[in-house]
């Protein structure tokens, strides 16, 4: 219990505020899973997920001892809603990854239509549906933080899938839960958004230029009758 003791416990100081030691740890594990999910690797599920372990805990200050108190519901159940999608994300690419011979677990690509506008449909809903119970449970910010919940459960569906615009919606969530957490004094996690904002806009990039050269590379691919012939 040491370990585990002190990572509940230590606190530092940043500009004269106090800030959990594992606000700061869990915010780095979810920074390094998007990295590894810019590069398609398998590794970035398990790594967030023990990010989503440790921010569960900073998020329900009414639970576990925090210096804000505040008990953001959103952030800290999309946290375990995350753990569950990225059970999902973490099967379907290593599936892939043994299925295209230990390379690039995804290949990028843009959502149909109709997956934009079951995206689009799922995000009205949902944030329609979470707000409401959100404000119930008392949670600090209910309409902001049941976007945030919303939001982040399509992105993390959407890059399971391989979708481009994912990193959009993390963009739209970003710009969302920067402002919600610097009023609640959660600064670590702030600021990690704000970077999280930056690697979006690159994830965006890149996934979209990846897509542009695999999606030709598909359209060659010959069909078993084509190959039999």
């Amino acid at each position: 219990m040491g370990t585990l003791g002190w990572l509940l416990d230590a606190q530092v100081q940043i500009a004269g505020s106090p800030v959990l030691v594992r606000e700061i740890v869990g915010n780095a594990f979810g920074l390094v899973s998007a990295l590894l999910g810019l590069r398609r690797l398998v590794w970035a599920w398990p790594v967030g997920m023990i990010g989503n372990a440790l921010l569960l805990t900073v998020f329900l200050g009414g639970v576990f001892a925090t210096p804000q108190a505040h008990d953001l519901y959103g952030q800290a159940g999309r946290q375990v809603f995350f753990f569950a999608v990225s059970v999902y994300g973490w099967c379907r690419w290593r599936r892939n990854r043994r299925a295209d011979a230990g390379h690039a677990a995804v290949l990028p690509r843009w959502a149909t239509w109709r997956e934009r506008l079951a995206m689009l449909l799922a995000a009205a809903v949902g944030t329609a549906a979470a707000y409401p119970v959100l404000a119930a449970l008392g949670s600090w910010g209910p309409l902001p933080d049941a976007w945030i919940l919303t939001g982040s459960l399509l992105a993390t569906y959407g890059m399971a899938r391989g979708w481009v615009e994912f990193w959009l919606v993390w963009i739209a969530v970003d710009a969302v839960g920067v402002p919600l957490l610097l009023r609640g004094g959660f600064y670590p996690s702030a600021v990690m958004y704000l970077i999280y904002g930056a690697l979006c806009a690159w994830g965006f990039a890149a996934w979209w230029r990846t897509s542009r050269v695999t999606r030709p590379a598909v359209a060659r691919t010959p069909t078993y009758t084509e190959a039999v012939a």
